[in-house]
């Protein structure tokens, strides 16, 4: 354990965006395997509603730091490809 006043602060903030960045980075998750589910069961109309959330989800994520841009933006171009052919 640290001794230093610093280090002690140091600690307990990282925990807390630890915390943090695992509650935003699963709820993204959530959204995307949402998204999934509603495309294999063929319902279009909830599946346009959770491509909304996913993509708002994984942009949130970018803005926060928990992953890369291009990671977003390959997951969300990967989505609406599977959601067009479900329009298909």
């Amino acid at each position: 354990m640290a001794n230093i006043k610093s280090a002690i602060k140091r600690a307990k903030t990282n925990e807390v965006r630890r915390a943090r960045n695992a509650s935003q980075k699963s709820a993204m998750r959530t959204a995307v395997k949402k998204f999934l589910a509603a495309v294999d069961q063929q319902d279009k109309e909830q599946a346009a509603v959770l491509l909304k959330a996913a993509t708002r989800s994984l942009d949130k994520a970018v803005t926060k730091g928990l992953i890369h841009k291009n990671a977003a933006a390959r997951k969300k171009s990967r989505l609406t490809k599977k959601y067009q052919a479900l329009e298909a």
